[in-house]
């Protein structure tokens, strides 16, 4: 690890009017910590978001749950107003890693890092979330750009994350079994917009599956999707798993999500 300075400010104005252009959000740091640790980053200054309690808790209304961007895995994974507006939310969020990551990493966290393999941007792209941040607001379908990229400014921070409550929804994964990351996640949704089905770990971006939404729009059932191929170029294949396998994965997971909403 190289040499950095390191601030912990109070306040979101403090946080994002010192930050330069070689400076980084620090969240949780389950990801951006073993980067610097194995030396394939370097920042000039490392600014801490955890004593800002602004950043923090989760508001659940009638038709919306809005989390702050430092509320951790664990937070949400045993929330009751959570497990009671969005169940899949919360057991998405009791599988993520293990109990050491959920309770230091944080949702702002896994969403700016924006990995290949994380399971929160399925969620969010599958229930029409908002990023908010301390400029604007983006949905989900604009946030999500590619591989570790997003829609953030270098100055920008988010400061919570909402989710329209839908009527029915479901997260399955076909999980790594060291790390826990996702080979396949597919997370369905049904709410006012009609069906939506996302998918993380088969590419190098979370993406929605438009043919398979289509096949729920007329028949929500997991024998609707079960029988719908997604096309294998441009997913990802390495050591873990062919492009194919993810393919079929991401078949088999969609049934299993739709099962799981009934």
């Amino acid at each position: 690890m190289y040499s950095f300075e390191y601030e912990r400010p109070s306040g979101i104005s403090d946080a994002t009017g010192s930050i330069g252009e070689d400076d980084k959000f620090l969240a949780g740091g389950q990801s951006l910590l073993p980067t610097l640790k194995l030396r394939l980053a370097q920042v000039d200054k490392l600014i801490d978001l955890s004593a800002i309690n602004d950043l923090k808790g989760i508001t659940v209304t009638d038709s919306t749950v809005s989390i702050g961007a430092m509320t951790t895995h664990a937070d949400v994974a045993t929330s009751a107003d959570i497990r009671s507006a969005i169940p899949a939310l919360a057991d998405m969020a009791s599988n993520i890693g293990d109990a050491q990551v959920r309770n230091r990493g944080t949702i702002g966290g896994s969403v700016a890092n924006n990995d290949p393999a994380a399971d929160y941007p399925a969620a969010l792209l599958a229930l029409n979330a908002t990023v908010h941040t301390n400029k604007r607001s983006i949905t989900a379908e604009s946030f999500f750009v590619d591989l570790f990229e997003t829609a953030l400014e270098e100055d920008e921070l988010i400061t919570k994350v909402t989710f329209p409550v839908p009527q029915k929804a479901a997260y399955m994964k076909f999980p790594n079994p060291a790390s826990r990351f996702a080979l396949v996640g597919v997370f369905v949704a049904s709410g006012s917009d009609g069906p939506r089905v996302a998918v993380t770990g088969a590419g190098p971006c979370v993406f929605r599956q438009g043919d398979m939404e289509a096949a729920l729009a007329s028949n929500f059932s997991g024998s609707a999707v079960s029988g719908v191929k997604t096309d294998a170029s441009g997913l990802n294949s390495d050591i873990h798993a062919s492009a194919d396998y993810r393919a079929h994965l991401i078949s088999v997971m969609a049934a299993r999500a739709v099962n799981a909403t009934s």
